[in-house]
């Protein structure tokens, strides 16, 4: 027996809702916003926008589906189930937000301002996620490589863009580092502002601004099972090494990094409120994700 199909929207709060929530009511939101040089109708616009494309999503779900909506402050309390399917209404980042909270489901992004956002992983508008809906098994499939941490102590995170590993106020971080895999056995002793492991869906971010920075450097695809990795602002020292910078982990490599400070934190996607934390003398294994987002394309 099959088990019901349910729609599950994923949003975040729009900047008028916060204004509202802060100010109180919308002549001071007005107020507030005219003191900084901006309009009430700018922000009007963008919340009525998401507000249409999420209705336009509800009214295009199957009537024999289920149906949730979900916030973004909410993902990590949810309860996900196998058939579900994922409509994220809003930027690309809220994609990002719910890769690491599913395993295998359909995910569609829609773009509610469409032109507005780089449409990386937001690729459909409201209409097109209707279509999508009405068939999501004939949906072409985009799967997207993830990067895991890991830590000895088998907490682990995963991460569609990123994994950040470094000192909580991004100072710097002391901690022991080896290339481990295929081709690995490096170590190096190092103080940086922290390292990131990205995928090819993250080398268009945080990742792609570090490349240009150290005069371009080749990263992989979205769906390449491979990572590129950046050490940030390594310090050279007595002590402390500057050769192990930068890389490609292929599907058997990893990063193991060894805390050498009181503590490290380890977040993806820039949720730092969501992090791992690692004490000194923790080794942490950052590699290839086991799962992939499959993103409708």
């Amino acid at each position: 027996m099959s088990l019901r199909r349910r729609a599950v929207v994923v949003h975040r709060r729009t900047e008028l809702d916060e204004l509202l929530d802060r100010h109180g009511t919308r002549g001071q939101a007005e107020f507030f916003l005219r003191t900084r040089g901006r309009t009430l109708d700018d922000v009007q616009r963008r919340h009525d926008a998401v507000v249409a494309a999420r209705a336009s999503v509800a009214a295009a779900v199957p009537g024999d589906w289920a149906f949730a909506e979900v916030e973004r402050a909410d993902l990590g309390r949810f309860l996900w189930a196998p058939e579900d399917v994922v409509v994220v209404v809003g930027q690309d980042g809220l994609v990002a937000n719910v890769a690491k909270y599913l395993d295998g489901q359909l995910v569609i992004g829609v773009d509610p301002e469409p032109g507005a956002n780089p449409g990386v992983l937001v690729r459909h508008d409201a209409r097109a996620a209707g279509r999508l809906l009405a068939a999501p098994g004939r949906a072409q499939v985009a799967p997207l490589t993830t990067v895991r941490a890991v830590l000895d102590d088998g907490q682990e995170l995963t991460a569609l863009n990123e994994v950040f590993v470094g000192h909580p106020s991004h100072q710097s971080a002391r901690y022991r580092i080896e290339l481990g895999g295929s081709g690995g056995g490096r170590v190096e002793r190092q103080s940086s502002s922290g390292l990131i492991v990205s995928t090819g869906t993250g080398a268009t971010g945080w990742c792609a601004s570090i490349a240009h920075d150290r005069g371009g450097r080749a990263l992989p695809g979205p769906t390449d099972d491979r990572l590129a990795w950046f050490v940030r602002e390594a310090w050279p020292s007595p002590t402390t090494g500057v050769e192990l910078t930068e890389g490609v982990l292929g599907p058997d490599g990893e990063l193991v990094v060894v805390v050498a400070s009181d503590e490290l934190v380890v977040f993806g996607d820039g949720m730092e409120s969501d992090r791992l934390i690692a004490s000194w003398g923790q080794e942490i294994r950052v590699g290839l994700g086991p799962r992939r987002l499959h993103l409708a394309a």
